[in-house]
């Protein structure tokens, strides 16, 4: 029997990870992401998928982002009743995303009630944040390097992708052939995230290529921000950077914080004013192997969770 691949989402756009992979009478979905970013993209959510969800035997995660994880509540309230794997770090992430995300699409509806802006009348949320927290007794944790059984003698192997804490890289086994899905894939020498681990044995290679279409400035973050810092300093104003709340707000702490030390911009306070950043990054301290940072700037970087608010 032949494999067969078919693309949910990520395809035409970066967000809405989700592939279906059909093997030996069994189904596995590789990521469950929500569409982001302009509202026909968002509008896609609401259609259903072409395979009822409790048709789906397992689903494999890559990473936590709501562009690969977001769907899973409602995939699991829709009746998916299989396992979702993951490393233990994307589990413990997931634990604080998901539930925001439905708290945020609860937010938005009742706010389209009161406001009157929607078209539907009640408008709905698309999950709940119980759905999201029913979604998370679905989760089963593995390692890097550990092999994940999904029947049939299918196999799944999680390889460190350096994108974000917990991320990976897919290599599944059918018997049939080797599926590599890259996940979103991080750079080499950050100073926070171990290398991407080069798969080096596969049929079938899926890659994430959000910029495909360029290259990287060979550009110096510090350098960047030191400039942007000291010059608004100087004039007595504030720098404000929006930022997402896993992956790049740690990155710009350890920078911040970095040319600090080395005297590169003045010693001024820092605010991260994001109760999910927060979080986050004390999740960074519960596994100090799966990156770079030494624990006392893991714990540095979650005291300064302080609130403008």
């Amino acid at each position: 029997m032949s494999d067969k691949i078919t693309f949910l989402g990520g395809v035409g756009t970066v967000t809405g990870s989700k592939y279906l992979v059909e093997s030996h009478r069994r189904r596995i979905l590789v990521d469950c992401g929500l569409f982001q970013g302009f509202k026909q993209l968002r509008n896609r959510n609401w259609k259903p998928l072409p395979i009822a969800p409790s048709d789906i035997d397992a689903v494999v995660l890559t990473h936590a982002h709501i562009d690969h994880s977001g769907y899973l509540p409602l995939l699991v309230r829709e009746g998916f009743r299989g396992h979702i794997h993951a490393t233990t770090p994307t589990r413990d992430l997931c634990n604080i995303l998901l539930p925001d995300s439905g708290y945020l699409q609860e937010h938005e509806a009742d706010l389209a009630n009161r406001e009157g802006f929607s078209r539907h009348h009640p408008a709905l949320p698309l999950y709940t944040q119980d759905d999201a927290e029913a979604c998370l007794k679905h989760f089963r944790t593995h390692g890097f390097g550990d092999q994940v059984d999904l029947g049939e003698g299918i196999g799944a192997t999680f390889v460190e992708a350096g994108h974000i804490l917990g991320a990976a890289s897919v290599l599944l086994d059918t018997g049939n052939n080797r599926i590599a899905f890259s996940g979103d894939l991080g750079r080499y020498d950050n100073p926070i995230m171990h290398d991407p681990t080069p798969i080096t044995d596969a049929d079938y290679v899926l890659v994430e290529s959000t910029y495909g279409n360029r290259r990287h400035e060979n550009l110096d973050a510090e350098d960047i921000l030191a400039e942007a810092i000291t010059k608004t300093a100087r004039r007595g104003g504030t720098v404000v950077i929006p930022s997402f709340a896993v992956g790049r707000a740690q990155s710009l702490l350890f920078h911040i914080q970095s040319l600090k030390e080395d005297g590169r911009i003045p010693d001024l306070p820092i605010f991260l004013d994001s109760p999910m950043a927060v979080s986050a990054s004390n999740i960074y301290g519960k596994h100090p192997d799966d990156h770079r940072l030494i624990r006392e700037k893991v714990e540095r970087n979650a005291r300064w969770g302080l609130s403008l608010q």
